[in-house]
């Protein structure tokens, strides 16, 4: 999943960032109004957690303006304004969730798979290509029915091709997709990524168009 996180609290926006990548995520984050919305028109996302008291624009703002350029794109507020109209608000504006400040983390990343499984862009519980099964919401994958132990990057990457089906994706799409736009080490970690996927899920799982990028191929590994 890429996430974009809005919030003006640097240190918050900074944990919250370091514990979404732990999970598995990509995160982009910014850090007022403008900037979360330029981002969020700009970039594809899978979910924006939200604040509302921002420089430039509010949260509220930013979702209504989504909203009314057809950007259903899942948002989940994220807010130190805890009274009950204040929330009656944001989801009248548009939002998905809304949770308040501080809240507990495994909670906000549970509401976050929630929200994207029922977000603007409808995908299946599982998914299923070849004899490989995933299961995003537990990070679980199965080869021919025996589940596979992947690390949450591993399984991210896996999860980006297998939303791709057929799709030839390239280095710097899946640096996007499952790293995220800020990224600036050595985009030949994809390389050694997509070596260790080959060693537990099938080294013809993951096919190499020389000069194009990766496809996940239709038979499985």
């Amino acid at each position: 999943m890429r996430v974009l996180v809005v919030d003006d609290e640097q240190r918050l926006a900074r944990s919250l960032r370091i514990g979404l990548e732990a999970e598995g995520f990509a995160v982009d984050v910014a850090h007022n109004g403008v900037d979360g919305l330029w981002l969020a028109r700009e970039n594809t996302y899978d979910a924006v957690v939200l604040d509302l008291m921002l420089p430039g624009l509010n949260g509220y703002q930013v979702c209504a303006t989504l909203r009314e350029e057809g950007d259903w794109t899942p948002i989940l507020m994220l807010t130190a304004k805890d009274g009950e109209w204040d929330q009656v608000e944001g989801l009248d504006t548009g939002a998905d969730d809304y949770l308040t400040k501080p809240c507990s983390f495994p909670v906000l990343v549970a509401r976050l798979r929630a929200v994207s499984r029922r977000g603007a862009r409808e995908r299946p519980t599982e998914l299923t290509v070849g004899n490989l099964r995933l299961d995003p919401a537990a990070r679980r994958v199965w080869r021919d029915g025996a589940e596979v132990e992947l690390t949450a990057r591993e399984f991210s990457m896996l999860f980006f091709l297998a939303r791709h089906p057929g799709d030839v994706v390239s280095k710097r799409q899946i640096l996007d997709g499952v790293w995220d736009s800020d990224f600036e080490g050595d985009p030949n970690i994809v390389e050694v990524y997509i070596g260790h996927l080959r060693g537990k899920i099938g080294r013809t799982a993951i096919e190499t168009l020389r000069g194009a990028g990766y496809r996940l191929a239709a038979g499985g590994g």
